[in-house]
């Protein structure tokens, strides 16, 4: 039996990835937004030539941002969703060699030993590490301390919780304007994408990979809230942890090695 991969072409992989961008877009108001601040942060931390490694890093919506922006720049982008990482892979291919995909499970304590050897100037992660728990995102962050040379930067866009002492700001944040919008055509949802892509024939492998990796649901992950990523950070030898962008849980954490 020919494999799906002999059939996925470049065309549709970018017209998958197309989708993708849309609902998440619906999903994150102020992506883009979240984007530029961590864009922006990465050529302030360590100048435009850099080699940064993008944990989680989906269909490679900010890895293929990196490489637009920084044209020295190399990127090392690592998921373990065959999906996702099958579209990144073939949409963008190697981009003459400035990006390396890696198929590894941040789950796993050995998941760095399928990243290539040598040092990172930046690590960058969105919308990736609320899958994790607080015992594997310390493992994470601790060997993320090992990989990033010394005045190296790690900046996370993601949605972090608030303490349990901010209700008040919790409350408030739940019902703020950049709630994602429920409303009939506002867009394909995020479960939306994920029914029809499991269905694409060129992806059938892949669905079943996925299918048999993830058989939960990941918002159920018991993950820290902000001050926790902050302690996991600081624990982890990095030196200084701040918020450098927000729109209340939408919020980008940058922390210096």
């Amino acid at each position: 039996m020919t494999s799906s991969r002999a059939r996925l072409t470049v065309g549709v992989a970018r017209a998958w990835r197309r989708r993708w961008d849309r609902q998440q877009e619906r999903l994150i108001p102020g992506r883009e937004e979240r984007f530029d601040a961590i864009l922006d942060a990465i050529g302030r931390a360590v100048g435009p030539r850099f080699r940064a490694l993008d944990l989680g890093c989906g269909t490679g919506s900010l890895t293929e941002r990196l490489l637009d922006r920084y044209p020295e720049a190399r990127v090392v982008a690592l998921d373990f969703d065959p999906i996702t990482l099958r579209l990144g892979r073939t949409a963008l291919g190697d981009r003459a060699g400035r990006v390396t995909w890696v198929e590894a499970d941040l789950r796993d304590p050995r998941w760095s030993v399928s990243v290539p050897a040598g040092r990172f100037d930046a690590a960058v992660s969105t919308t990736a590490l609320h899958w994790l728990t607080e015992p594997e995102l310390r493992r994470v962050y601790h060997r993320l301390g090992d990989l990033l040379r010394p005045r190296g930067v790690f900046l996370n866009g993601d949605s972090f919780g608030f303490a349990p002492d901010s209700k008040r700001l919790a409350r408030l944040a739940r019902a703020a304007s950049d709630a994602p919008d429920p409303s009939p055509g506002g867009g394909e949802s995020w479960a939306a994408w994920w029914r029809a892509v499991l269905r694409e024939p060129r992806l059938a492998d892949e669905a079943a990979m996925h299918r048999a990796r993830f058989p939960g649901h990941h918002e159920r992950t018991p993950t820290p809230d902000l001050r926790g990523h902050e302690r996991l950070l600081r624990d982890s030898g990095f030196r200084e942890v701040e918020v450098i962008w927000g729109r209340w849980r939408n919020r980008v954490l940058a922390a210096v090695r």
